[in-house]
């Protein structure tokens, strides 16, 4: 597994929009105030040209221009590292227009983005065995204050944090809109991990280790069985580690994630799985002829007999653990707290 280099200190942050830019409100207002965060924290900014366009279907520009984009600028050299501008609908369309074979040559960088960006922090990892963090997009850094996460996802960027933890809230509600661009995390709701373990003893602590990978699910099932799903060749080549799949959704109902674990599980994705770490759908507390988010997951995955922990900080539901998708990790939960020790081996 390749490892960038750290953003380092008066570094450079790029920006790119592989998928919606930063075009309409709230988006515009929040990504000029991260821009000046970042600049008051003494970074220099390198803006791709698609940053505030919205002329995509789904995307901020042609899957031509985008595909450029981010390949020019993931290979340049006027960047340190690179922050998507934002998730959107048609991501995928984007990468029959990456180099993966010029990002392979290129020194490894890191990425940052969620939701739509799995596209391209997955295939970074299973095509291109570079690491990529799974973290917040641009304009989330225009928030104020900033939220204890967006200072871990900083640091891991940095290079100064290894280890991540949950947080003891998480937002149900949005509150930020077109009046609201800089409104906070609105963080209401109490930490409540559900952990299916097998274990008699609910309270036992549950430790998994192994090399961390996925992503949005949404995106991930339409990458299945596509020239980009090198999946089988990652698993093969990490067996000896094990994989631990981080997994989140957006937009699928209850029956569309058990349709997608399902056919995750049916293409041999999990081989060699150590453990599941879930995040909260957007249809957290959903119900459909008696199927919930959790046996939506866990029914058609308890059959690999590994952890499987849900309601997590991870994705759409925020606040999210920026996840460096390619590092080993060391998962420990104790409670109703879970820490991630990630190393770059």
């Amino acid at each position: 597994m390749r490892y960038p280099k750290f953003l380092p200190e008066k570094g450079t942050i790029g920006f790119v929009a592989p998928s919606f830019g930063c075009a309409t409100e709230p988006y515009y207002t929040a990504f000029l105030n991260a821009q000046k965060k970042f600049q008051k924290m003494g970074y220099g900014l390198d803006l791709g040209p698609n940053c505030y366009v919205a002329e995509g279907i789904g995307i901020s520009n042609t899957p031509q221009a985008c595909g450029k984009e981010l390949t020019d600028y993931y290979c340049s050299v006027d960047n340190d590292i690179l922050i998507s501008c934002g998730g959107g609908e048609m991501m995928c369309e984007t990468m029959n227009f990456v180099d993966f074979e010029k990002i392979k040559s290129a020194a490894p960088k890191w990425y940052m983005g969620y939701s739509d960006n799995t596209n391209f922090t997955f295939l970074l990892s299973t095509i291109c065995d570079t690491a990529a963090v799974y973290g917040p997009c641009a304009g989330t850094f225009g928030m104020e204050p900033w939220h204890e996460s967006l200072f871990d996802t900083m640091e891991v960027l940095t290079g100064k944090r290894t280890k991540l933890h949950s947080y003891p809230f998480w937002e149900k509600d949005d509150l930020k809109d077109e009046g609201n661009p800089y409104v906070p995390y609105n963080t209401t709701e109490p930490l409540n991990l559900v952990l299916y373990t097998g274990a008699e003893n609910p309270d036992a602590v549950v430790t998994m280790e192994g090399r961390l990978v996925g992503g949005c699910v949404d995106c991930l099932v339409n990458l299945l069985g596509t020239q980009f799903d090198y999946v089988n060749q990652f698993n093969e080549k990490y067996k000896e580690d094990g994989i631990i799949w981080f997994l989140e959704c957006c937009d699928l109902n209850v029956m569309g994630i058990r349709r997608a674990m399902w056919q995750m599980k049916n293409a041999g994705w999990f081989q060699h799985v150590k453990g599941f770490l879930i995040g909260r759908p957007c249809c957290i507390g959903e119900e459909m002829m008696g199927l919930d988010h959790y046996h939506a997951v866990t029914d058609i995955l308890k059959d690999f007999e590994v952890p499987i922990i849900m309601d997590m900080d991870i994705g759409h539901r925020p606040p999210m653990m920026p996840l460096v998708c390619g590092s080993m990790a060391e998962v420990c939960v104790k409670g109703n707290d879970v820490t991630i020790d990630m190393k770059y081996i």
